[in-house]
C-alpha cells in the first residue's frame, strides 16, 4: 500500500498543531483528519481518532512500526508542509 495523493485540509501558524491532512493510499482509499503536532520540539503524524468518556479512541492506525514510519518519512520528506 503506498500513499498517491496528500491534501492539506489546514495549516496552524502558532500552538502544538501545526497542519491537518488527508491522505491518498493506492488511488483507491483516502484517511482524512491526520494530524501533525509538535511536541518535545519535534513534529509528529497523530492518526484520527475520537474522543470517548473513556480518553481516545483510534478510528484508524498503521498496525506495524514500519508502516507508521512509511507514512512520516512520505509526509514529512515529500515537503508537504513547507
Amino acid at each position: 500500500m503506498k500513499i498517491t495523493g496528500v491534501t492539506v485540509r489546514k495549516r496552524y501558524d502558532s500552538g502544538p498543531l501545526k497542519a491537518v491532512l488527508s491522505l491518498t493510499f493506492d488511488n483507491c482509499f483516502a484517511l482524512h483528519d491526520v494530524k501533525i503536532v509538535e511536541a518535545g520540539g519535534k513534529e509528529m503524524v497523530v492518526m484520527p481518532y475520537r474522543m470517548t468518556e473513556h480518553g481516545a479512541k483510534d478510528i484508524a492506525h498503521p498496525i506495524n512500526k514500519e508502516f507508521r514510519t512509511y507514512i512520516e518519512n512520505e509526509i514529512f520528506s515529500q515537503g508537504y508542509l513547507d
